[in-house]
């Protein structure tokens, strides 16, 4: 028996192997096996790629750009759509205000028509001031009409201007510290 048997039988416990049929039908089971491990491997990673759900591909700098316009195009388009509506509804407003003020003149004229002793009467009168600081006017209007031979009156139409102290004007400014405004009835609607 040689060195290398005797090593065998010691470590494996098994008999020296002659060379022969006996090897090459080990070698043919060894090899058998490996392909079969080797096959297994192989449908258990083929298994596994089938069964991992795939990656959500991370937007890249491009991607995410594109992205950004779009949805600032949306919020633009959503913009414009709102601002129709608003131009839309602004339109509906104006005509329904055109549409009363139409009636409220002609509701006024025919209230001046069937009064047959109402004149519009020119003037120049001075509005009080109230206590709120709003010019008061209904003393200066009727203060016209009774100038005229009437009991009453309603102001029709107003001025208003900005008096300065003449001391302003001659340094060449249009207002200052000291001047104010006033107002005036200018016509008036007498009975």
């Amino acid at each position: 028996m040689s060195a290398q048997a005797a090593i065998r039988t010691k470590i494996f416990g098994t008999k020296p192997i002659l060379p022969g049929r006996r090897t090459r039908s080990a070698t043919r089971v060894a090899l058998g096996g490996l392909l079969m491990v080797g096959l297994v491997m192989a449908s258990a990673v083929a298994v596994a790629q089938v069964r991992q759900p795939p990656k959500a591909e991370e937007p890249g700098f491009f991607e995410s750009i594109g992205r950004w316009f779009e949805q600032q195009a949306g919020k633009i388009n959503s913009s414009f759509k709102d601002a129709g509506k608003n131009v839309e509804n602004f339109g509906h407003e104006a005509g329904v205000a055109a549409k009363t003020t139409v009636r409220g003149a002609k509701e006024a004229a025919d209230a001046v028509a069937r009064i047959p002793a109402a004149r519009m009467i020119s003037g120049h009168a001075k509005c009080n001031n109230a206590p709120n600081g709003a010019p008061d006017c209904v003393a200066a209007a009727t203060a016209i009409c009774k100038a005229k031979g009437f009991e009453d009156g309603k102001s029709m139409d107003m001025t208003t201007a900005e008096v300065c102290p003449p001391s302003i004007y001659l340094t060449g400014r249009n207002s200052g510290p000291g001047c104010h405004t006033e107002t005036f009835v200018s016509r008036a609607l007498c009975q």
